[in-house]
């Protein structure tokens, strides 16, 4: 008789399951419950029509997520990372503010309010209703409490919640979304898995789902130990291309929205390349010829987010799950950062 030995899956990876396993319950009930803030964060943005989106990891990988979809409401938003805004601050007069902090204790956090006070116009958004942001400004708390697993999973998509129900407050029909929520798609990553099984990194890269493709090659790194980034479609056509091959993997976002037609051609020029490539795909457009595509039912904004990042999340995990003994344990991080 042939044993074949099996891998006993690590604590870490054990504790994302867990997190993962009810982050789409949570989303929907911190949608529901966030609704009156939401209100009031909407009058704000309606008062100032300017949006700054202040985070730190994950958090700030949302902002840049859904700094297009406030865009297309015709709200004047950017993301920056809460460090670069301390150190180089934008100016907060006529601005609405959220800062989104999974913890609400994190550092910058901490610092930023020491040193500006906030405004009138500051709100919040965590996943801890008793945090010192939670505390300080009026903010949307999402439901489970704390994220307890190292890599963002649940916060990342009950944050997205949150920002739906502003959205919604602003006029976006929530619909798709919640029920993308409601009735998840749960495709096959395990071709996907093995297109990357020998490369050496991974690019990430979208256009109006840059925020997503940023939050992947961010849990790929924490998960895996790897250098794996991400740069947005124009920024890694203009010359980091030059690091594409067969031990480089690329995943690409595409979404039924105008920039899909980009997306499609670096799909085309990466496969060119020899490297593999792998394309997270709810544009209802044909799959490019040598990309292994992951379909979704044709979907754009928050509807696409809900879609593919469960996926995404699923492709990360079992990533770093072959490359790393311990995956999901961090060695020279916390999940709270305290200190800059």
């Amino acid at each position: 008789m042939i044993m074949t030995e099996q891998k006993t899956r690590p604590a870490g990876l054990l504790a994302i399951d867990r997190e993962m396993a009810r982050q789409h319950r949570d989303a929907l009930t911190s949608y529901e419950a966030g609704r009156a803030t939401a209100k009031t964060i909407a009058a704000s943005l309606r008062k100032t029509g300017k949006l700054l989106l202040l985070g730190m990891g994950g958090s700030h990988a949302v902002g840049r997520a859904v700094e297009p979809l406030y865009r297309a409401l015709g709200i004047d938003a950017i993301a920056l990372p809460l460090s670069e805004q301390l150190g180089q601050p934008l100016s907060l007069v006529g601005r609405t503010v959220l800062i989104t902090s999974q913890s609400g204790e994190s550092a910058e956090v901490v610092r930023w309010f020491n040193e500006t006070g906030g405004t009138a116009d500051t709100f919040g958004l965590t996943l801890e209703g008793g945090s010192f942001l939670a505390r300080t400004v009026t903010s949307l708390a999402g439901a489970g409490g704390t994220e307890l697993a190292f890599a963002a999973t649940r916060s990342l998509t009950v944050t997205f919640a949150l920002h739906l129900a502003i959205l919604a407050a602003l006029g976006e029909d929530p619909a798709s979304a919640l029920a993308a929520l409601a009735t998840p798609e749960e495709p096959d990553i395990g071709p996907a898995l093995s297109a990357l099984a020998d490369v050496s990194t991974v690019v990430t890269s979208g256009r109006r789902l840059q925020g997503v493709a940023e939050a992947l090659a961010l849990g790929l790194t924490e998960l895996s130990r790897l250098p794996c980034f991400s740069l947005e479609g124009g920024q890694l056509r203009h010359g980091p291309m030059e690091m594409l091959g067969p031990t480089i993997g690329v995943v690409l976002f595409r979404g039924n929205d105008n920039t899909a037609s980009l997306v499609t051609a670096m799909a085309v020029s990466a496969v060119e390349t020899g490297a593999p490539v792998v394309v997270f795909d709810a544009s209802g457009a044909e799959p490019v010829a040598g990309t292994l595509t992951i379909r979704f039912s044709p979907a754009t904004g928050l509807a696409a987010i809900f879609a593919m990042l469960p996926a995404a999340q699923r492709l990360m995990i079992a990533f770093a799950d072959a490359r790393v003994d311990n995956a999901g344990t961090p060695v020279r991080s916390t999940k709270i950062t305290r200190s800059e």
